[in-house]
């Protein structure tokens, strides 16, 4: 049997193990020049392989109960046996799963190894222009160059997301050609634009934080961690966090606020009798030089900017209200929401109305939160769409 898999990323790679045999023939057609590019930058290249912390709320996407049938096919457990076999050996911090190398290299190379082994062909530089159902219920996958012929065909294209070449909606788009349901790509863990204050005075701030998303000025998400303040808006893990629900409020008309609460460790009254012992302890210090060392200076004008009254200066630390207009773009987000609907799928991945065509990644529509889950979800659908495609008798 012959199986083509369109794209060479996390879950394409890991599907074409799964697929390969000696009696099947595996090959995985990548467009860029090598295989696993967006694999070699996750984690800041250290790649945050997976989490022990496994909640269904982690895994972002319209049909829940699909995606968790699939993340129970190939759990956590599975995946960290898989690459250990591979010669992984993985360290735990905090339930965030790495390689011990802090490589993400090192996960590329096993798995480029044992594809090898097990003799799945990588061609590179081949862009799949589409793929047409035959009438015997063979495929053929076209390409700029070659049509090649198969009996399974698994799309791993991945998304728009990052700024690394071969980042598309091209599987997308070829599964909507064949009239396969899908959800518009829009930008998820990423930086938001914003509006309401003069944004470059505190450009460069880090700040523990925690941010809550209000659409229509209903309370939608919060976060909390290192916010990062940027000459356009907010940036970092909480806000990535949160910013798939923004952008798609966004998407829909709706009118989106971020509210940003610097001191998440006390509540309003609570620091507002911390700023009056300041004061008594400290009578000769003016309000803006009793907030040094208690918030970043330049957080400091944003504190007294409803006046210099102490409850006023704790409510404004405490609620910093801002209009998000926009994403930072498909370019600075690390993955997706939207993709080919899960409703379109069976448990195993495969198409309802295409018997034979299998999709797996970051194609489908689910996006994870930070920490190791979209990775997972890659590893899951890749191991489920890969075996099952490489089954000869269907469940």
């Amino acid at each position: 049997m012959k199986i083509v898999i369109i794209g060479g990323g996390a879950a394409g790679l890991t599907a074409a193990v799964f697929a390969a045999s000696p009696e099947h023939s595996v090959t995985v057609l990548e467009q860029n020049e090598k295989p696993g590019k967006k694999l070699l930058a996750t984690g800041n290249g250290r790649c945050n392989l997976t989490n022990l912390d496994q909640k269904p709320e982690f895994y972002r996407t319209s049909c829940p109960e699909r995606a968790a049938a699939v993340l129970s096919r190939f759990p956590v457990s599975s995946a960290i046996s898989f690459f250990t076999e591979l010669g992984i050996y993985t360290k735990n911090r905090d339930g965030w799963i790495y390689p011990n190398s802090d490589q993400a290299s090192s996960v590329l190379a096993v798995l480029l190894m044992e594809a090898q082994h097990r003799k799945v062909k990588i061609k590179t530089r081949e862009a799949v222009t589409g793929i047409t159902q035959e009438g015997d219920g063979t495929w053929t996958v076209h390409t700029r160059g070659w049509n090649y012929p198969a009996d399974r065909v698994i799309l791993t294209t991945g998304s728009p997301a990052s700024e690394i070449a071969g980042s598309c909606d091209d599987g997308l788009r070829m599964a909507e050609e064949l009239g396969i349901r899908g959800i518009s790509f829009a930008p998820a863990l990423c930086p938001l634009k914003c509006s309401g204050l003069e944004f470059q005075k505190w450009s460069g701030v880090r700040a523990d934080g925690r941010v809550t998303l209000f659409v229509d000025g209903v309370m939608t998400a919060s976060e909390r961690g290192e916010l990062q303040l940027t000459g356009y808006g907010i940036s970092g893990i909480p806000v990535f966090q949160v910013s798939r629900y923004a952008v798609r409020a966004l998407e829909e008309g709706s009118y989106v606020e971020a509210e940003l609460d610097f001191f998440p460790d006390m509540e309003e009254e609570e620091l507002a009798v911390l700023l009056n012992q300041r004061m008594m302890h400290c009578t000769y210090k003016t309000q803006e030089e009793l907030l040094i060392g208690l918030i970043p200076d330049k957080l400091i004008p944003v504190a007294l900017r409803d006046g210099k009254d102490l409850d006023r200066i704790a409510h404004a630390v405490k609620c910093v209200r801002v209009t998000v207009r926009d994403s930072a773009g498909f370019a600075r987000a690390q993955v997706c929401s939207g993709g080919v609907d899960l409703a379109e799928v069976t448990d195993t991945l495969e198409s309802w109305r295409y018997p034979g065509l299998y999709f797996a990644g970051e194609v489908l529509d689910v996006d994870g939160a930070c920490g190791g889950y979209n990775l997972q979800w890659a590893w899951s659908s890749g191991a489920v769409a890969g075996f099952s495609a490489a089954k000869e008798e269907k469940e």
